[in-house]
């Protein structure tokens, strides 16, 4: 079973809209112990993302004003001139002030494995679930390691009754396949050696496998002979 964004988000969001004081935005991600929360508008949808470090805009620039040689966390010592952006958000006083945006949302169908991929790419450590535009749900980085922490046997049960045990070209009673920490191997023989270098290939894309060790022989090699040998 592919695992995917809805099957490990946080459905209960907690959010703010737009006109929250900025206290009360503070209060909100403390009470909650969160370190970020969407900004919704009247429909659900998402118009932006308040988070710890936007919030903490105000105090850095106070200290840089009042006390001499303070730099902004994150800031280069030889850039000591605060950006447009930066300032906007020390002034807040509301959500809408101090929000980051544009915001990175996924559908809830979105793979565990192409969040993790977004997440990377927009350098983000969360990304809000929009269904038709309203937010349903927020998945972090620690959500999504859920997949690897699979029991071994359930990682085997899927991968020979739903992957491999599912193709017409693969005779089971020829194949073994054990797991241990998420390491899954592989063993037997297939008619020929593409069929076994596929059968790798689809469990090694089962959510929750760390590696897979290939041990399958083969009858013939139909491969070309520039493809080398294992």
């Amino acid at each position: 079973m592919r695992v995917n964004v809805r099957d490990v988000m946080t459905a209960d969001v907690v959010s703010v809209a737009a006109t929250t004081p900025f206290k009360e935005v503070a209060r909100t991600l403390v009470g909650r112990g969160i370190s970020a929360v969407p900004v919704l508008d009247a429909e659900g949808v998402a118009i932006g993302v308040v988070s710890e470090a936007d919030l903490l805009r105000k105090e850095e620039f106070r200290q840089l004003y009042y006390r001499e040689g303070y730099e902004p966390a994150g800031r280069s010592r030889h850039d000591r001139t605060p950006g447009f952006e930066a300032r906007r958000k020390s002034e807040a006083l509301t959500a809408a002030d101090v929000m980051t945006t544009p915001v990175v949302t996924v559908p809830p169908d979105t793979p565990a494995v192409r969040a993790a991929r977004v997440m990377d790419q927009e350098g983000v450590r969360r990304l809000l679930v929009a269904d038709q535009g309203r937010v349903v749900g927020v998945v972090s980085r620690g959500d999504l390691l859920r997949v690897f922490v699979r029991d071994d046997a359930d990682l085997v049960s899927e991968i020979t009754e739903e992957v491999l045990g599912p193709a017409k070209w693969i005779t089971m009673d020829r194949l073994a396949v054990t797991a241990s920490d998420g390491v899954v191997t592989v063993s037997g023989r297939t008619p020929t050696r593409s069929e076994a270098e596929l059968a790798v290939s689809m469990t090694r894309r089962v959510n929750g496998v760390v590696a897979v060790v290939d041990e399958l022989g083969w009858d013939e090699d139909d491969l070309p002979a520039w493809r080398g040998r294992r």
